[in-house]
Order: C-alpha cells, then sequence, then structure tokens
C-alpha cells in the first residue's frame, strides 16, 4: 500500500460517513433522505433519483415526480417498505411525503444512530491505518525501507489517522447540532 493511497482511502472514509449522516432526517426535507431507497424497476434496484424528479418545496415537504408514471406505485411501496420511517401520500401523478417534527425521544435515538455511524468512519479509518503500518513494516522487512523512512512514514499515517478521526468528529458535531435544533 502506497502512501498518497491512505489518505485517499481515508477521504473515502471520511466521505462515506458523511452520505451516511445524510441519510439521517433532522426534521427538514431533504432530498438525501431517499438516497438508500432503491426501487425494484423491471428487475433491477435502482435509486429513487433515477427514475424521478426529487424536490422540496418547503422545509416540511418532499415532492416526488417520477419520470415514468407506471413507477409511481414502485416508487410509493419502495418508500413505504424502506426504514425512513415516512408515509407516502399519492396523488397519481405526485408522490408528496410529509416531513413531521421530530420528539425529543426521536431526536436522542437519531443522535445514538450519527454516533453509531461516525464510529463505523473512525473504525474504518483506524483499520486503513493498521493496513498501512503492517505494508510499511512489511517493507522495513524486506529492506525496502530504512529503520528511519519507516518511521516517518508511519508518523505520516498517524497524523492522517488524527486528521480524518478529526474531521469525522467535526461532521458528527454538526449533524448532532442539526438533529437537536428545534
Amino acid at each position: 500500500m502506497k502512501l498518497p493511497e491512505v489518505e485517499e482511502r481515508m477521504q473515502k472514509a471520511v466521505e462515506a460517513t458523511q452520505r451516511s449522516f445524510n441519510t439521517i432526517r433532522t426534521g427538514r426535507a431533504n432530498a438525501s433522505l431517499l438516497d438508500k431507497v432503491m426501487v425494484e424497476y423491471y428487475g433491477t434496484p435502482t435509486s429513487i433519483k433515477s427514475l424521478a424528479n426529487i424536490s422540496t418545496p418547503d422545509a416540511s415537504t418532499i415532492n416526488i415526480q417520477p419520470y415514468d408514471r407506471s413507477s409511481l406505485n414502485l416508487i410509493e411501496k419502495a418508500i413505504s417498505l424502506s426504514d425512513i420511517g415516512l408515509t407516502p401520500s399519492n396523488d397519481g401523478s405526485l408522490i408528496r411525503l410529509n416531513i413531521p417534527p421530530l420528539t425529543s425521544d426521536r431526536r436522542k435515538e437519531l443522535v445514538k444512530l450519527a454516533a453509531k455511524y461516525a464510529e463505523e468512519g473512525r473504525v474504518a479509518i483506524r483499520n486503513i491505518r493498521r493496513d498501512a503500518v503492517d505494508a510499511i513494516r512489511k517493507q522495513e522487512k524486506g529492506g525496502e525501507l530504512s529503520e528511519d523512512q519507516a518511521k516517518d512514514n508511519q508518523d505520516k499515517v498517524q497524523k492522517w489517522t488524527d486528521k480524518y478521526i478529526a474531521k469525522i468528529e467535526e461532521l458528527f458535531a454538526e449533524k448532532e447540532k442539526d438533529i437537536t435544533t428545534v
């Protein structure tokens, strides 16, 4: 594993954590709530974004306008079966999702979920660090790196680890604030 690849993988772990955070609803309408919802369209799992225009006319409503009217019921069914906890209303050409205000208990649950996603991100970064350090040690034993180079590379990897874990903490604090703000 080369050093630039290590930093790139850590960056991707942070981005994946951010995408997970985006799927948590905060009481405001946001099209990214539907990112993980897949519709069985002609036998293929397809994202709603590929099948419909998603808009948020106000802070508590998401409108889903399918490109193909025949997919309207499929989209409605996929949303109903998903774990986002919203009930779609279908008027024949448009699906509306009304976002109810969050209760304090639900806010606490969502903060716990965000904390779980943050921990998954931190674990992913630590695993990347472990793999990189193992690779560096292997290169040192194989004579590809001197002891000093190996130490410098391990220090670099540790700095990146600290940097990206701090980014995840920052994202988590931001999401927690979003969720708890009424």
